[in-house]
Formats: structure tokens, C-alpha cells, sequence
């Protein structure tokens, strides 16, 4: 299949999926009304670098899946390669850290607790969705390599030693 049209497949995902968490963060946003918790202003400015953090690394590990996995990011569309680079080298799941660090950031930004619940969530169910489904079928496709990954690369917070 083409890169080309594994790109625009990769794209048209990224963009329905952001603004589908988007549009749910913006909904949220009404309850803040509720919660009894204010950020000061200070925040918004550690809000903007988890902002472009996130979506850089959202975007650059998107770019490895199209480029060497020959996949999207999407799970019904995924790499046909195992793709071990890159951010994937510090962590297992470098997309999904963008992907949080994007939404925490957008509720800090926005001095938004709820939004920033909906962060935390938001990673407990990517966490509960890796652990159950994602990494066992991980390992089914991609067998011994992915387990020997799964030993030197830690899941959500990277070491502080030397990168394997």
C-alpha cells in the first residue's frame, strides 16, 4: 500500500480523534462551574509547554507508525512493523504520554479542573486499555521481539539511566 495513503489514513484518524477528546474537553469545561478548585495564572504558562510537548510527541510518533511501521496510529489500522524508535525507545506508549500531556495541558491552559480530570481519566482508561487489550495483542503479532521490549522499556515513565 502507498505511504501516501497511509499518510492521509493516519491524518484523517489524528484529526477525528482530537477533535472527538477535544470537543468532550470543551463539553466538560461547563462543570467547572462545580468543582471548588482554582488554578492560579501561573499555570497557564507550564499549560502551553504541555501543549506543544504533547503534540509534538503525538505528532512525531504518529510520523514513525506511517513512515516505518506502514501503519496509522489507529488500532483497527495499525503498523504492520514493530516499530522500537525514536520516543519508543524511552517509553512504551509515547503516543498516549503525548496524547495526556496534551490534555493536561489544555486544562491548565484553560485554569479547567475538569478538563484536567478528564486528563487523569483519561489515563486510567488508556492504562487499563493497555494493560487488558493492547499489549497481549502486542505480543501475539510481534512475539519474542515485543517481550524482549517489554523488558528493556519501561510502560509510562522513562528511566534515568542510560536509553537501551
Amino acid at each position: 500500500m502507498s505511504r501516501l495513503l497511509v499518510t492521509l489514513r493516519a491524518m484523517v484518524y489524528m484529526t477525528g480523534f482530537l477533535a472527538l477528546w477535544g470537543w468532550v474537553a470543551w463539553k466538560l469545561r461547563a462543570l467547572d462551574k462545580y468543582i471548588p478548585v482554582r488554578f492560579p495564572a501561573w499555570l497557564i504558562a507550564p499549560g502551553v509547554v504541555l501543549i506543544v510537548a504533547g503534540a509534538a510527541l503525538g505528532l512525531a510518533t504518529a510520523g514513525l507508525f506511517v513512515i516505518e511501521g506502514r501503519g496509522t496510529p489507529a488500532p483497527f489500522d495499525p503498523p504492520k512493523k514493530f516499530v522500537p524508535r525514536g520516543p519508543y525507545r524511552l517509553v512504551r506508549n509515547p503516543m498516549y504520554v503525548g496524547g495526556i500531556l496534551l490534555l493536561l495541558g489544555f486544562g491548565l491552559y484553560l485554569a479547567s479542573a475538569a478538563i484536567t480530570l478528564l486528563g487523569l481519566a483519561a489515563f486510567l482508561l488508556v492504562h487499563i486499555f493497555v494493560v487488558a487489550a493492547e499489549e497481549p495483542g502486542l505480543r501475539k503479532r510481534f512475539g519474542r521481539e515485543y517481550e524482549e521490549y517489554c523488558q528493556a522499556v519501561p510502560r509510562w515513565i522513562p528511566r534515568l539511566t542510560r536509553m537501551p
